[in-house]
């Protein structure tokens, strides 16, 4: 590779390290490039940079950014994955390798600049999206004013009943 690729590798690396809040790691051995090729398409359809890497222009790239733990999870040949919705990422990821039996295995990830594990990355793919936990929130906000409510029309609601029922006695 000629230097003034490397210097635009090294520098797309580094924009797209400092632009994501997670990055996770894969190998790719076994894979064919056009296995790649769809795996990158179906992973940029859910906003996912896809981009297979070399370790030494990324370690320098690392170095050259507030990044440099993500070496920690490197080795071998891998590719790299860039996002901001770390949970979105796993459950593309995860998603695209269960559809296929996909040869391309996670090795670990990156959110923020804490490290992370193939299992913990794994385990976001389980979590609820961003939406979902909102509503969860709100409903559980919600439970103790909906008991409140409920507990102080009940008395109200018990005083209602036993007039009504005067009312159907004296009537019949």
């Amino acid at each position: 590779m000629l230097k003034d690729k490397k210097t635009e590798v090294i520098a797309g690396l580094k924009e797209n390290l400092a632009e994501s809040q997670f990055v996770v790691s894969t190998s790719y051995q076994g894979a064919t490039a056009q296995d790649l090729a769809q795996l990158r398409w179906t992973l940029a359809s859910s906003g996912i940079k896809y981009q297979v890497v070399k370790t030494t222009l990324l370690r320098i790239a690392a170095e050259q950014t507030d990044r440099a733990r993500i070496m920690e999870i490197l080795e071998g040949p891998m590719a790299l994955g860039f996002s901001d919705n770390p949970v979105e990422a796993a459950k593309a990821l995860r998603q695209q390798m269960r559809v296929k039996d996909s040869p391309v295995q996670v090795r670990g990830g990156l959110l923020g600049n804490r490290v992370l594990t193939a299992a913990e990355v794994l385990a976001l793919a389980d979590l609820p999206s961003r939406d979902v936990l909102i509503a969860m929130l709100a409903s559980q906000l919600q439970a103790p004013v909906s008991r409140l409510h409920r507990a102080l029309s009940w008395p109200m609601q018990g005083l209602r009943n036993v007039l009504q029922a005067r009312i159907e006695s004296i009537a019949q």
